[in-house]
């Protein structure tokens, strides 16, 4: 959901010109018809899915100094009688499919479950991947909104509805200054939004934090850069930003403090990535 040049230095300060010149149309923008804009308070796809198989993993136990004492193999690497197998848990309400899009090196998994295919409400809770235990919850369960109309498969510029899938989280940004994360940070004030959203609630303050959601945009960019690998009619601009009490354009919205928090969680090393859609779809 933002507005910038497809060269954009990070970092840098960002004009203000560019958010009055039409940072609302895209991901999460307001009103106007430059379809270069971000979405009401955050709209943008792009991204690219990943797969993911877990290997089942078990502890065992050796008995007797390696020789063969009670319970034992006397093998080294052997488990003896008494070894419990533990199987790595899997993120639940996922699917099958859904699971395969996620890559084997991602041990980072934000997940927003829309409550059905038409709502634009939402909850977010992030996994983080254990090589024993497998997918264990790293947070609570947070309030979230996403696009006006809901979810889609096939997301295109302005349809009110959130891309469903799985995309990599690789940059952040926005208006106050980098709070502690990992992520590469692009502070600056064509973050600044203004207007109101689709409920008549103030949009002020949604950008003050965000993270790029990797639909339709060049990973390793400030989120304001607008490249559309996929064209500009497949939208762009979704991010995950400061929830602003009502449904956006695209994007994915929570409460401030999660936002802060999510973002000190974010570790590039964990190939973050985030699963969105709404509750039936992600559990194909």
């Amino acid at each position: 959901m933002s507005v910038c040049s497809v060269r954009t230095v990070r970092r840098g300060p960002l004009a203000a010109v560019l958010l009055t010149a039409g940072l609302l149309l895209t991901g999460c923008g307001g009103v106007g018809d430059d379809t270069r804009t971000a979405d009401k308070a955050g709209s943008a796809p792009g991204g690219t899915a990943v797969s993911d198989k877990d290997s089942i993993s078990a502890e065992s136990r050796s008995g007797g100094g390696g020789s063969g004492g009670a319970g034992g193999s006397g093998i080294p690497g052997l488990a003896g009688a008494g070894a419990r197998a533990v199987v790595p848990q899997e993120i639940p309400g996922l699917g099958r499919r859904t699971r395969a899009e996620i890559s084997p090196e991602t041990t980072q998994a934000v997940v927003v479950t829309g409550a059905d295919r038409d709502s634009n409400e939402s909850s977010v809770l992030v996994y983080e991947r254990d090589p024993v235990n497998g997918w264990v919850p790293v947070t609570a369960v947070w309030p979230s909104h996403n696009a006006l109309r809901g979810w889609t498969d096939d997301h295109d510029q302005g349809d009110l509805r959130s891309p469903i899938g799985v995309f990599t989280l690789t940059d952040a940004g926005g208006r106050l200054p980098d709070p502690g994360t990992k992520l590469p940070y692009d502070e600056g004030p064509a973050f600044t939004v203004s207007g109101e959203g689709f409920e008549g609630e103030p949009l002020e303050g949604s950008f003050d934090y965000v993270v790029a959601i990797n639909y339709n945009r060049v990973p390793g960019t400030s989120p304001l850069d607008w490249t559309r690998p996929l064209g500009m009619e497949k939208g762009g601009g979704i991010w995950i930003h400061v929830d602003h009490g009502g449904p956006t354009q695209a994007c994915v919205s929570v409460p401030q403090e999660r936002m802060e928090e999510l973002l000190h969680i974010l570790d590039p090393a964990k190939r973050p990535v985030v699963v969105m859609g709404d509750e039936e779809s992600l559990s194909h």
